[in-house]
């Protein structure tokens, strides 16, 4: 299971956010196929966002058929092969970075104590998968 976080600041809308999380998650294998989501509910309740933002962006994925929901069971990852392009996952990658890069530089950071800090975590990341 993948944990959803949205993020106010970025000004993308929170059910393609939402939609994103799913469709990395899928690609990246974090998902897999028949993994159960949590029901429309849960998730706005655990995000804090209204219903229909969480349900636009099932059904959204519903129709590309990444998800299958089943009445009175719930809602599930379909058996969709999905692959991200390339450009796709570096574009979002540079987005990520400049937006990281933007906050530490408002706090005095470098790209030097960045990378530092980085890569004492490096090891820590591999633990955490």
């Amino acid at each position: 299971m993948i944990d959803f976080k949205l993020d106010p600041k970025s000004g993308v809308p929170y059910y393609r956010q939402i939609i994103d999380q799913i469709r990395y998650g899928v690609a990246s294998g974090r998902l897999s196929v028949g993994e159960q989501l949590p029901t429309v509910r849960a998730l706005a309740v655990q995000l804090k966002v209204n219903l229909n933002t969480v349900s636009k962006a099932y059904r959204e994925l519903e129709i590309q058929s990444l998800l299958e929901t089943q009445q009175g069971t719930g809602t599930f990852i379909g058996s969709v092969d999905i692959q991200i392009p390339e450009s796709e996952s570096e574009n979002k990658l540079a987005d990520i970075c400049t937006e990281f890069l933007s906050i530490a530089s408002t706090y005095g950071f470098g790209i030097e104590d960045i990378v530092r800090e980085l890569r004492k975590r490096e090891g820590d990341s591999h633990e955490a998968t």
